[in-house]
């Protein structure tokens, strides 16, 4: 009977364990695309921080150095005097004495009312600037973990469906394994054909030779390329000598 477990080792990559923490491969292509629709709005904002700072710089530079102080100092002394003795002169004296005046004026003026006043922003402005879109980032991490929970919701609704999922992703698997199994075949019986080259012909002919050399070698699964493990199995054709790792053979 055809089972499906234990998955190979091509079969992990494309499958999403719920109950790992880490991020899987599938997951991991989806949030590098979550995340990349992110850099449109920071390519705004940097922008928007950047426009403000060189706008603060420029009305900065433009009040320190257009600044202008006007001084306007003014004296004024007016005494009339009249002589004499006579009614005449008291009646001029006491008329025209009311024209005696003294004023200083002193007038200070700028140009200060009209400059800009420009206005910085604090560290904690930018904070709250790019805290809303470090939230959506973590949203992008986050939603890795909720999208699992997406397949329990529905299977609690309509657990029907949810067996019909489950076969159909087991003879998806199945199938592709089975398809897996006669490329690899093929791919194997290629090679074999091959004309193998002077320095890995002698190299197996060291090894069945003295076979304590092939503990000095690193040997991979002819299949799927993992390292050699205690657990591999070799061909057990004399002219074959092919090493496979267990989920392979």
């Amino acid at each position: 009977k055809r089972t499906l477990l234990p998955l190979h080792r091509a079969e992990v990559s494309a499958v999403i364990f719920p109950c790992r923490l880490t991020m899987q491969p599938p997951e991991l292509r989806s949030m590098v695309l979550e995340l990349l629709e992110c850099i449109p709005p920071l390519l705004l904002l940097v922008l928007a921080c950047g426009l403000d700072h060189v706008l603060f710089t420029m009305l900065s530079v433009m009040q320190q150095h257009s600044f202008v102080q006007y001084s306007f100092h003014s004296s004024q002394h007016l005494v009339v005097q009249v002589k004499g003795t006579s009614l005449m002169a008291q009646l001029l004296r006491n008329t025209v004495g009311a024209l005696n005046t003294s004023s200083d004026i002193q007038l200070e003026t700028s140009n200060f009312a009209c400059l800009p006043q420009p206005r910085g922003m604090t560290r904690q402005q930018y904070v709250d600037s790019c805290l809303p879109l470090a939230v959506l980032a973590l949203l992008c991490l986050a939603q890795v973990y909720t999208f699992r929970l997406r397949r329990t919701i529905a299977a609690f609704y309509f657990p029907k469906r949810e067996k019909s999922r489950v076969l159909y992703l087991y003879n998806k698997l199945l199938q592709q394994r089975q398809s897996f199994i006669r490329r690899q075949r093929k791919r194997i019986a290629q090679r074999a054909r091959q004309d193998p080259g002077l320095g890995t012909s002698l190299l197996e002919w060291c090894c069945r030779r003295w076979p304590r050399l092939c503990c000095w070698m690193r040997r991979s699964c002819t299949v799927c390329g993992q390292p050699e493990t205690p657990r591999a199995r070799v061909c057990p054709a004399p002219t074959c000598g092919a090493l496979y790792c267990r989920s392979c053979w």
